[in-house]
């Protein structure tokens, strides 16, 4: 029998907290475009963040459906793992978040679809199809790459690249002056932060035979290589500002991304699944490191 919910289960659902993953990207493509030579129009800014709203939701609904067994073999949840438990506690039944899920990717098929008739945006569809079919590659079958592995792959495209190049697309009204290089920092940030929001889900995803990159390579391993990926996307800064960014510049922004994640570094040891603040608190300065990278070329290509 399905349940009524109230506005408490849905917004438990939702997880309010992972909108700044998508938010962030979308900025910086938008600024991306503003430092090529676009004109900032709010309403088109609006619009790339109403998108990345329902991109959020649709993740996140459809996530908490596809998890569903694998989360009630979850016993020890964080904010950053578990997922929303909504299921688990029987707040809401998976019908109804399937349904949700499914309206949110037709209102972002709705949205892009508009942007292409009505306001020139012929392109932005695909990304709307691109960020819906890279969930579902993550998600569910036939792929279902975060279960058989190389899930990161599908977010770090998806988060790194689809958002901010729609954000930029949307505002620029063209993709000419995004070259494929300004994305791989972002790439490697989004990898490397589903590593992390990984890592406190270890044990449990490798008795839901889950195959996230923690348990193919073990927690020690994912730490490393989730701050070795965090630390090769802030030395890219250059292929983000372009290439006549000086040398006093680009240490002005990298430096507090690199203090951040030095924090993060300090917090390696204590980072294991086994011990779950310090597992958390090793994702949230890596995870924190990743934004302050990005805010921080936001604020240079502003100046």
């Amino acid at each position: 029998m399905t349940q009524r919910a109230g506005a408490g289960a849905w917004w438990q659902a939702a997880r309010p907290l992972a909108q700044a993953n998508l938010a962030i990207p979308l900025v910086l493509g938008q600024v991306l475009a503003i430092a090529h030579g676009a004109d900032f129009e709010l309403w088109r800014c609006a619009i790339v963040h109403g998108f990345g709203i329902l991109d959020h939701l649709f993740i996140v609904f459809a996530n908490d459906v596809a998890d569903e067994d694998a989360d009630r073999l979850h016993t020890a949840p964080t904010p950053l793992s578990g997922g929303s438990r909504v299921l688990v506690q029987g707040r809401l039944a998976a019908p109804q978040l399937r349904a949700a899920a499914t309206a949110m990717a037709i209102a972002m098929l709705g949205l892009t679809g508009w942007l292409g008739v009505a306001d020139a945006r012929p392109l932005a569809p695909w990304a709307a199809a691109a960020a819906i079919g890279l969930l579902l590659a993550y998600s569910f079958a036939p792929l279902r790459l975060s279960y058989r592995g190389f899930g990161e792959l599908a977010q770090g495209l998806g988060v790194g690249a689809v958002l901010p190049a729609f954000a930029y697309y949307v505002q620029a009204g063209t993709l000419a002056g995004l070259q494929p290089a300004m994305l791989l920092p972002t790439v490697l940030l989004a990898t490397a932060g589903n590593i992390v929001t990984a890592l406190p889900d270890e044990p449990f995803d490798r008795a839901a035979d889950k195959r996230a990159w923690p348990v193919r390579v073990g927690p020690v391993v994912a730490r490393r290589h989730a701050l070795l990926l965090t630390a090769l996307g802030i030395f890219a800064t250059p292929l983000v500002l372009g290439p006549e960014a000086t040398t006093e510049t680009l240490l002005d922004h990298e430096l507090p991304a690199l203090a951040v994640l030095a924090i993060a570094a300090t917090l390696w040891r204590s980072g294991d699944p086994s011990d779950r603040r310090g597992c958390v608190r090793f994702a949230i300065a890596t995870a924190a490191a990743a934004n302050v990278a990005m805010i921080s070329w936001c604020v240079a290509l502003l100046r």
